[in-house]
């Protein structure tokens, strides 16, 4: 039975450790982690919500508050738009705008 308790107990740490190990590189914690994933739902849901910005062709990455604007925008007027909607989502410390202005065809 003491081996049976024992590796239990080993498996459930084992199991444990590797909660930690979820957590993406630059995060401090699991909770940072649900922290960002918030952030990132919350800039993604606000850009589909507005008219001059497209959700589903700028990506948003969120790594301890820092949000990371990636993809492509047809102006650098949407692609300001969209850096102000991340900064004004709560929790946001910073925001950075990789968004590249695709040329006119």
């Amino acid at each position: 039975m003491n081996k049976t308790i024992i590796t239990s107990t080993v498996l459930v740490l084992s199991l444990l450790g590797g909660v930690g190990c979820a957590v993406t590189d630059g995060q401090s914690s699991a909770g940072q982690y649900v922290d960002d994933a918030t952030i990132t739902t919350r800039v993604k849901a606000r850009f589909a919500e507005d008219k001059t910005v497209s959700a589903t062709r700028i990506s948003v990455e969120t790594v301890n508050g820092t949000v990371q604007l990636s993809g492509f925008a047809p102006t650098d007027a949407e692609k300001s738009r969209a850096a102000q909607i991340a900064r004004g989502t709560p929790n946001v410390k910073e925001v950075r705008n990789s968004i590249v202005i695709e040329p006119s065809k």
